[in-house]
């Protein structure tokens, strides 16, 4: 496996970033964006679904293909555990009974901020169902490290509240929940930008989740075609490591064996 590519629930992947599928104007639009981002993990809101397949003309699921991409479903829109478990389970059997799921359960329609309490019951009655279970939670580092003891195969703290694109505001937070944890952490939520999808990177971040800054960019598939190149350059800063921060300047030319006027 090579230092870009990574794993989860066991199953490598050469691209780190993840992208959503919500938002965008159209269906076209969004295939050819997923498509620029070079993503092969792309997370569907199961509640967005048409369960009868029949009636799904203009579901996303008919533009990706599950030989091509991993279609990770998610529990957006999900106030509490026992939703969250039951749209869960739809979706394991919507998507031919995978066991890969991203967690939600949201504290209010507004914020869209992450409810924990709530969140550790359903994931803890979900990994004990057998769900490989990816879970967006707060940059708390306590909560994460009780998300990583309950089973969970990916801990993915929001960067800011989602669709905002305020960027990373706590990349201290961040950066102490990746120190301390072993199993995969990718920032969710918040992202605006490249910039903010390298930082995440060199921060040590496993890879980013973002869908808003790609689906609502003036030019989407070029934004894609940004937030790419962005997880890769912010992986191999990080892989070559950065220099340190000093309080004073330090000349980049040597002072021995010089020219003196």
């Amino acid at each position: 496996m090579s230092k870009q590519s990574f794993k989860i629930a066991g199953k490598d992947y050469s691209s780190r970033l993840l992208v959503g599928t919500g938002k965008y104007e159209d269906e076209e639009i969004a295939v050819e964006a997923i498509q620029a981002s070079g993503a092969e993990i792309v997370t569907v809101a199961v509640r967005r679904i048409e369960l009868d397949s029949k009636k799904r003309a203009d579901c996303i699921l008919n533009y990706i293909s599950p030989k091509k991409f991993t279609i990770l479903p998610n529990t957006a829109g999900c106030f509490n555990a026992k939703d969250a478990i039951r749209v869960a389970k739809l979706g394991r059997e919507i998507l031919s009974d995978s066991n890969l799921v991203k967690l939600e359960v949201l504290s209010d329609p507004k914020s869209l901020l992450p409810v924990m309490d709530e969140t550790l019951v359903a994931a803890k009655e979900l990994v004990k169902d057998g769900f490989e279970v990816m879970v967006y939670c707060t940059d708390n580092l306590d909560y994460a490290m009780k998300l990583e003891d309950l089973g969970c195969v990916a801990v993915m703290p929001l960067a800011a509240p989602i669709g905002s694109g305020l960027g990373i505001v706590n990349p201290n937070a961040i950066s102490q929940i990746v120190k301390k944890l072993s199993c995969p952490v990718l920032v969710d939520a918040g992202i605006g930008t490249a910039s903010e999808v390298s930082q995440a990177m060199e921060l040590g971040c496993d890879g980013v989740l973002l869908n808003t800054a790609i689906a609502r960019a003036k030019n989407p598939v070029l934004m894609a075609e940004a937030m790419k190149d962005a997880a890769i350059s912010g992986r191999k800063a990080f892989l070559a490591g950065r220099i340190p921060k000093i309080d004073k300047g330090s000349p980049s030319s040597p002072t021995e064996g010089r020219i003196n006027s």
